[in-house]
């Protein structure tokens, strides 16, 4: 089960970029590692397509529901980097000295997109948020989630919203210590979804 989590963007969200665990897991540290290792955050771009898929992928089997995802990198191309894109992100990368056993820079990602409440107007909706297993307690995670509440904020949003399951209670208290709240708890609203034939029966008129 998820929960649905609101965060005011209109109080400080404080864009700290080494101090808290990676509100997706911990994991211990490495010995040999940098605590506050050089990254960068940047908008992504079609050539990154590869590399969020690939972290998408990872992600489903950290929260357990690596059998749901459909999404191909040539979705992502064509959903996120047409005229009319249905999705924004953000990656995370390493320099190369700091690169993964396999090669990879790019070890962290954040997909968001617009979304407007009829309460409080223009909102931001980030679907998700990853950081590969041995870079997280770094920052990292943070650093993703900050810049996410900077481009709401640039973009006239007033909230940040997202889910997170019920039993991730790092990423859960993370978030409610960024000043969140479990709507799902205070308001009782629960994540709905129609997907699938279901979804096909609904359009029938």
């Amino acid at each position: 089960a998820s929960r649905s989590v609101a965060c005011d963007l209109q109080r400080p969200f404080l864009p700290t970029l080494h101090a808290r665990p990676d509100p997706r897991g911990t994991q211990p540290e490495n010995p040999t590692s940098k605590k506050n290792m050089d990254f960068s955050i940047r908008p992504a771009n079609v050539e990154d397509c590869k590399d969020v898929a690939r972290m998408i992928v990872e992600l489903s089997e950290y929260e357990k529901v690596a059998d749901q995802v459909k999404v191909t990198q040539r979705d992502l191309e064509q959903d996120g980097f047409s005229k009319n894109p249905f999705f924004h992100g953000i990656v995370a990368e390493v320099p190369e000295q700091h690169k993964t056993k396999e090669g990879h820079t790019k070890i962290g990602y954040a997909l968001y997109f617009y979304s407007y409440s009829s309460w409080s107007g223009r909102a931001v909706y980030m679907e998700d948020l990853y950081v590969m297993p041995e870079f997280r307690g770094k920052g990292i995670g943070k650093a993703l989630m900050s810049k996410v509440a900077q481009l709401g904020l640039a973009a006239g949003c007033n909230q940040l919203n997202f889910t997170v399951l019920d039993w991730n209670k790092p990423s859960l208290d993370f978030y409610l210590s960024q000043g969140s709240v479990d709507v799902t708890a205070s308001m009782g609203y629960h994540c709905m979804r129609c997907q699938g034939e279901a979804l096909e029966r609904l359009a029938q008129p």
